[in-house]
């Protein structure tokens, strides 16, 4: 693996995980620049995810709730869904993987909050979530 001296980590304060009827877990982030390069999802089975979006970008997701810990940690995949403002700007499926600890690397940032998106209300009710955690910073 070559160095990767520009690897950026931001923080995402807020975030919302869904379940669908079928057991399926989505999770809703602000969007970023690019398309995601092989992402795959850290979960240290406790309160903190990385999603590994590319070889330069990554995203820690922190505070997840304690009631989605297990469903999470038992998921194979998760849909992410990124939103820029009220529009959904791209899905994707990510394989989650459990590690004993979240290792840190890069430059840490603050991404901005998350605005609640009217299409967003769609694509729930599409996917069809009988289930929502709202995980992450208190607003």
């Amino acid at each position: 693996m070559e160095n990767q001296y520009y690897t950026l980590m931001e923080k995402q304060d807020f975030f919302q995980i869904i379940e669908n009827k079928y057991g399926e877990l989505a999770v809703f982030i602000d969007a970023r620049d690019g398309e995601p390069q092989e992402p795959v999802l850290e979960f240290d089975g406790k309160k903190t995810a990385l999603l590994k979006r590319d070889a330069r970008r990554s995203i820690i997701l922190d505070g997840v709730d304690a009631e989605t810990c297990n469903v999470l940690a038992e998921s194979e995949v998760v849909m992410i869904v990124e939103l820029q403002g009220e529009i959904v700007q791209r899905v994707y499926a990510v394989p989650v993987e459990n590690v004993e600890e979240i290792i840190f690397s890069g430059r840490r940032t603050r991404a901005d909050e998350l605005f609640q998106a009217k299409s967003k209300e769609e694509l729930l009710k599409s996917f069809g979530a009988v289930k929502v955690w709202t995980s992450g910073s208190e607003k």
